[in-house]
């Protein structure tokens, strides 16, 4: 039981790193990044393929945050004047990319086979039940650094620049504020922490491949991000953890309806959050912790 419960609670703080990431770009600066997937896998795959190669893991790690925020630069560059559906459209598609390349590039991902026995540090000297401890004080700590970062960053003059684009870009543009280019490295920050998310996702489970990054993930993300309250990274924060007490509690459906089959149950589960996600929005469309809106400073 207390394995289940830390593997549950690790598994909350990548979802929370996924949510502050969606949080940044989506309740900060308006964009609908429906592609939040592919920039998971493409830090979990940066890292798992950097470790196996002989890197050490903190290098290949932070070498994901890089890729990722790469890849948000290059899925963004082209398409940063694209705004609502467009936008949102072109991300879903960067996802799908990315996932079809990972199931047919075998000579860089080992295709649908997936990449085995990824580099789980220091589980050799802690051991299985001393390494999930460890490893869930590891993603917390990384999980409260880049919350009180971002927090700080939603408080400072770059996240009020996000918001008054996020409201009405050409009023800011007319401020004198370039839109492009603020939303260009807002979109690079949020992409480097999904390319975190994946990178200590692939070397908690030391097995990744295709399947694992399928678009119900950013599906669940989004739920995270508007039952916790959208703008506000404690709200992020605090639905990542929710949506994962959510989906770890419709897990024992089977037992409380046994009637039903693996399969029935499985697709019970995924009903189930698409009506959490209306119910959501019907009683608490600003979240559990809605956006705060403070006063400018005086000039």
């Amino acid at each position: 039981m207390l394995s289940y419960v830390i593997f549950s609670a690790t598994t909350a703080g990548i979802y929370g790193l996924l949510a502050l990431s969606l949080n940044l770009i989506w309740g900060g600066a308006g964009m609908v990044n429906l592609g939040l997937a592919g920039f998971f896998a493409v830090g979990a795959y940066a890292s798992a393929i950097l470790s196996l190669a002989g890197v050490p893991v903190p290098i290949a790690i932070l070498a994901a945050c890089a890729m990722g925020a790469a890849a948000g630069i290059g899925a963004t560059w082209a398409t940063v004047r694209l705004r609502g559906d467009y936008h949102a459209i072109v991300t879903l598609g960067f996802a799908e990319v990315v996932r079809l390349v990972a199931m047919n590039e075998r000579w860089l991902t080992n295709g649908t086979d997936g990449l085995p026995g990824i580099p789980a540090p220091l589980k050799s000297v802690l051991g299985p039940q001393g390494f999930a401890v460890f490893y869930l004080c590891l993603v917390l700590t990384i999980l409260v650094a880049v919350f009180l970062a971002l927090r700080r960053l939603d408080r400072a003059p770059f996240g009020r620049v996000l918001k008054a684009i996020r409201e009405d870009q050409d009023l800011a543009g007319f401020a004198g504020k370039n839109a492009m280019r603020v939303k260009l490295i807002a979109f690079a920050v949020s992409a480097g922490i999904a390319g975190l998310a994946g990178a200590l996702y692939a070397h908690y489970q030391s097995y990744i491949s295709p399947d694992h990054f399928q678009p119900l993930l950013t599906i669940y993300i989004f739920l995270a991000v508007t039952s916790g309250g959208v703008g506000r990274p404690a709200g992020a924060f605090l639905g990542a953890f929710l949506v994962i007490l959510f989906l770890e509690g419709t897990r024992f459906l089977g037992h409380l309806l046994p009637g039903l089959s693996s399969g029935q149950v499985a697709a019970s589960r995924e009903i189930l959050v698409g009506l959490a996600f209306l119910l959501v929005l019907h009683l608490r469309p600003q979240g559990v912790l809605p956006e705060r809106i403070r006063p400018a400073p005086a000039q």
